[in-house]
């Protein structure tokens, strides 16, 4: 059997279908400010969707490499409006050619029915949990909360999908295997090295390199043209939006700070609540908004990543103008107290 499959996580039907539509449109690069803002409010509605979208996203990914052979089969018809170009074979391609949910399940059915394709590694990590792994090839991968990889290796390369999350490699030497992580975001390129790979499947990736050298390609999200691959040694970090790259050189401290996930903190440097608190509500998927008021209020200091609740409560001693209430959904709101 196959080892492509399209199972998303449980879920209502109409969660299920937005997700593939977010997925598409972020695969096909079509999301202005307003989307984002969207995207990130549905994603706060129920933790249930970001995993739902890093399914899609990690889903997307694999059609780029199974679909060409999929429609040359015939099994599934494309207009020729719809020809994709040559990095459009994903959802973005399938929506254009009318209808995610179908023409995907068809080709879930597809490979179901054929031949054996290379095997695939498959790990995981759920909400609120760190695991350490050893790949086939010797390679050590550490995986922070709520992430996934698939991994394929071939006589000429190792290739891994990040769809969402966070992980750390040690690859083993082997110069004539490339080892690539692909990301929705961006991808990174070596033959042996130590580095750590985050990827925000809205709008971020951080590369930081502990040893040896690695090649960032961000990708063009923004549709603003495609964007050269940058080198990074040790001691270097990347960090890539829609919009722009950002590259640092780290001190021991630094890089330590970058990677204090593998023991449960987080460190914070001077930062926007926002972006602090979406870190905390992805490690343990839950929902939770910082009002537009509070949102820029700056953060810094080093935190356990396992409790919530004393984050919670250490931001409203930084910021005694904050209050965080749960409302009945579920959801955790951060917000000034002179706000309503």
């Amino acid at each position: 059997m196959n080892n492509f499959t399209h199972t998303p996580p449980l879920a209502d039907a109409a969660s299920d279908e937005q997700a593939s539509l977010w997925a598409a449109r972020l695969e096909g690069g079509t999301l202005d400010a307003a989307d984002r803002i969207a995207l990130d409010t549905w994603l706060a509605t129920k933790p249930a969707h970001r995993a739902l979208l890093s399914h899609y996203c990690q889903f997307s990914a694999d059609l780029e490499q199974w679909l060409p052979a999929v429609v040359a089969s015939g099994s599934v018809k494309m207009p020729a409006s719809a020809q994709p170009s040559r990095r459009r074979w994903g959802l973005a391609w399938l929506t254009l050619a009318g209808g995610t949910l179908a023409a995907a399940t068809a080709v879930a059915l597809f490979f179901t029915l054929s031949p054996s394709a290379p095997a695939v590694e498959t790990l995981a990590t759920s909400v609120a949990q760190r695991q350490s792994f050893t790949l086939s090839d010797g390679t050590r991968v550490e995986l922070n909360a709520q992430t996934s990889l698939r991994i394929e290796s071939t006589r000429d390369e190792r290739r891994v999908r990040l769809a969402s999350g966070e992980a750390f490699f040690s690859v083993s030497k082997d110069p004539s295997r490339p080892f690539i992580v692909e990301t929705p975001t961006g991808s990174v390129r070596v033959t042996g090295t130590v580095f750590n790979v985050r990827t925000d499947s809205v709008s971020e990736l951080a590369v930081t390199v502990v040893a040896g050298s690695v090649q960032v390609r961000p990708s063009d999200t923004a549709g603003t043209g495609p964007r050269p691959p940058s080198a990074l040694t040790a001691g270097q970090h990347l960090s890539a939006t829609p919009r722009s790259v950002t590259f640092l050189t780290l001190t021991t401290e630094g890089v330590e700070d970058a990677l204090a996930w593998r023991q449960g903190k987080i460190v914070f440097n001077a930062v926007s609540l926002r972006l602090a608190v979406s870190r905390f509500a992805h490690y343990h998927g839950r929902g939770i908004t910082v009002s537009p008021g509070a949102e820029n209020l700056s953060l810094g200091g080093r935190y356990s990543l396992d409790d919530l609740t004393g984050f919670l409560d250490l931001i409203v001693q930084v910021h005694p103008q904050l209050r965080v209430s749960p409302d009945p959904s579920g959801i955790i709101r951060v917000s000034l107290r002179t706000e309503p």
